[in-house]
Order: structure tokens, then sequence, then C-alpha cells
């Protein structure tokens, strides 16, 4: 029996948002009902670009509904931009966790979030339709699983399945998944090469320059590095970004996430 949060179960017996918007500004969706889950996420978008209102219909489980119910609530009153940096991470530690197996629910609510704003800048979303199909049960491609098992870390073929339903089904893709993990790990052993202190913290500032700053930035903020300790990196937020009250979440969804992606995955972020 899987345990849920209270907030899971509040989010399932009690959804926020449920329906369509006739006049929507964007529509996004994600699943089938062929994989037994579907979501489509409706957005209204201001003149500003500010989302004034969201609702969701889905076809799915508990998690299926509370993942799609908490999305709503957090893009409601953001910048469509803003929206855009959502992950599923964050849709997971929104409802308070999800079990293992539920994972690819928040991984929908995002895919369908990237749907409806790609709709609204009129932009072509390519998650599944590359020539490469490594699960056919769901449709699911090669470069849809590289870039979620990339973005959260996942390591086994337990984990893909959890997240993303890729071999749960008749199991043929099994190998093939396992090939993927195999080659993404072994780029990660490269990673993991020794670096001085001194290589280290130009390698963190490097990155902090080109993927971080940047994004930080244009929020009115940006970080500096402070010192390096091991994998203990520690930094200190400046401008909008200190006095933000999900900083935290920023510094582990973002800045963490972007330095494990380039350096490794043992990364600690400390703020100071």
């Amino acid at each position: 029996m899987w345990n849920y949060t209270d907030k899971v179960v509040d989010h399932y017996k009690n959804p926020r948002n449920v329906g369509s918007i006739e006049d929507a500004d964007a529509i996004g969706e994600a699943g089938s009902l062929s994989c037994g889950d579907m979501l489509k996420l409706y957005l209204k978008v201001d003149k500003n670009g500010i989302i004034t209102d969201a609702k969701f219909q889905t076809f799915g489980c508990g998690s299926a509904v509370a993942s799609s119910s908490i999305l709503t609530e957090m893009v409601i009153g953001k910048h469509i931009d803003e929206a855009r940096k959502i992950t599923n991470k964050q849709i997971v530690d929104e409802l308070g966790g999800l079990p293992p197996e539920k994972m690819h629910c928040s991984v929908m609510g995002h895919e369908a979030l990237e749907a409806a704003i790609a709709n609204y800048y009129n932009e072509e979303i390519t998650i599944h339709n590359d020539e490469e199909l490594v699960c056919n049960c769901f449709d699911i491609s090669k470069s849809f699983l590289i870039n979620e098992i990339k973005a959260n870390s996942l390591k086994t073929l337990e984990d893909v399945i959890n997240y993303t339903k890729a071999g749960g089904a008749c199991g043929r893709c099994q190998g093939k998944i396992k090939d993927i993990l195999d080659e993404i790990n072994g780029v990660q052993q490269q990673k993991e090469e020794q670096l001085t202190k001194t290589q280290m913290i130009i390698k963190i500032n490097n990155i902090i320059e080109k993927y971080i700053s940047p994004e930080l930035r244009k929020d009115g903020g940006d970080i500096e590095l402070i010192d390096v300790e091991d994998y203990q990196i520690k930094v200190k937020l400046s401008g909008r970004c200190q006095s933000c009250n999900r900083s935290k979440l920023t510094l582990t969804h973002f800045v963490e996430a972007t330095l494990k992606e380039h350096i490794n995955d043992n990364i600690e972020i400390i703020q100071v």
C-alpha cells in the first residue's frame, strides 16, 4: 500500500480548478488514454503575460489528479516565463512528496505545462516524436528518456519505469533502457574525475556565468560563489533572489540541479 501525504489526499479529494477555459490563451496536453493517464491544461494569460486562471481535465489515478490540481495553483499569478521554469520536482515538493511508483504523474504535469506554454508562443514542441522510439507501448522516445533520466538523476530501470512508465508494460524495451542508463552513467563517471579546489572554483564560476546568473538576472537577482569545500558549494544570493520566499527552491531545483548536471551528482548547495 502506498503512503500519500495529507496534501496529496486533499488535492485528490478536493481538486482545485477542475474544468476547461472556453477562451483559453494556451492549451497543453500530455499522456494518453492508452497509457492510463491523460492531462489537458488550460491557461488564461493577460496582456502583461501573467497567468490569471488555469484549469485542468485529467483521466488517471489520484496522484495524477493531485499533481494536476497543485500545478494549477502553482502557475496562477505567475508570469508565463516564470511558470516555464517549474519542474516536475517542484510539483512533487509542493505536494510534500509522491510514492516512487507515482512520480510519472508529476512528469505528465510538467509535460502539459511545457505544451501549453509552447502553444501560447506558437512554438513547436517535440517531446516524443523523434525518429527513435524506445518504448512502443507508451510511445516514448529516446530523447525524452534521456531528458528525464538527466533531469531527475534516475539510476535504475525501476526509477525509469516509475517516472516515465517506459518498460513497465510488455518489458521488451527494458534492455534498451538499461543501455541508455549505462551510456549516461558512463558520462557521469567521466564527470566524477577528481578536480583540485582551484579547478573546481573555476569550473563552478564558468557554469554560474553561462547557465545560472543569466536566468536569475531576468528576475532581478543574481548569485555569487563564496567558497568550495569538496562537493559543498557555498553561495550567496543577491538582488530580488535574496528576499524571495522561494529562494530555497531556486537553490535546490535550479542552481544545485544545474551544477550536478555539469559537475557531479554529489554537489550540495549551501546558502550563506
